[in-house]
Order: structure tokens, then sequence, then C-alpha cells
């Protein structure tokens, strides 16, 4: 256990170096911020990428160096869905502020959407 809270102590600045940092978009719109892929998140990541990247770690059994953040997009989201909306669920009809974030293990690539005060979530089938 001391081991394993020993390893992600370490990992974490790691993850946390790879991503640089971001803006607003302009006028709601989506935009690019970082399309260069890396091998972990930088240390300006902000925190959204570093739990994704944990998340897909943990989800794939993986060692979170194996996971490659490809892009990170600050995006506006139409509704609460965050981009991945499933059928017959109701979402809140505002718009949201979040990430796209994009990550690769073994070449898939999976899509974790945040937003709001949600935290990123791995989107299977994005609507946006």
């Amino acid at each position: 256990m001391h081991l394993r809270r020993l390893g992600l102590l370490l990992v974490v600045p790691v993850l946390v170096a790879a991503c640089g940092g971001t803006t607003p978009p302009p006028n709601g719109e989506e935009t690019a911020v970082d399309t260069s892929p890396s091998s972990s998140p930088p240390s300006s990541a902000p925190p959204d990428v570093v739990r994704a990247v944990e998340d897909l770690s943990t989800t794939l059994g993986v060692a979170p160096e194996e996971v490659e953040v490809v892009t990170t997009e600050e995006v506006t989201w139409r509704d609460g869905s965050r981009g991945c909306a499933k059928p017959d669920e109701m979402y809140t009809q505002a718009l949201v502020d979040g990430l796209r974030i994009t990550l690769r293990v073994a070449g898939q690539a999976y899509e974790y959407h945040s937003g709001g005060s949600q935290p990123p979530t791995l989107c299977d089938e994005p609507t946006e």
C-alpha cells in the first residue's frame, strides 16, 4: 500500500509536467490548446488532465507513464451532458465550460470530457 502511494507521489509530478496551460475559448467556440502528443501531462497540466490520466491508467491496469496525452481542448459544452449524451437521459440546458481530453494507450484513443463541477469521465460515444 505504501509503495503504491509512493509510486503515485512520484508519478503525479511527472504527469503534471506534460500538458501546457490553457486559455478560455473565444465566444464559446472550441479551441485546440495543445495538439502535440506527449507521454504524460506537464507540471502545469490542468487537474482534470491529471485525473483523466490516473483514471484511464487505473481502468486499463497500466502504468500512468503508458498513457499518452494526445490533445487537450477547452470547450463550451451545449448542455450538462458535456458532449457525452446518452439516450433517454435528461441534462441541464445550460452552457458548461470544460475540457475534451484525448488520451492514447497502445495505439487506442480514449476521450475524456469534463466541465462544471464534474470530474473528467471517459466518453465512449461522444456526441460533440
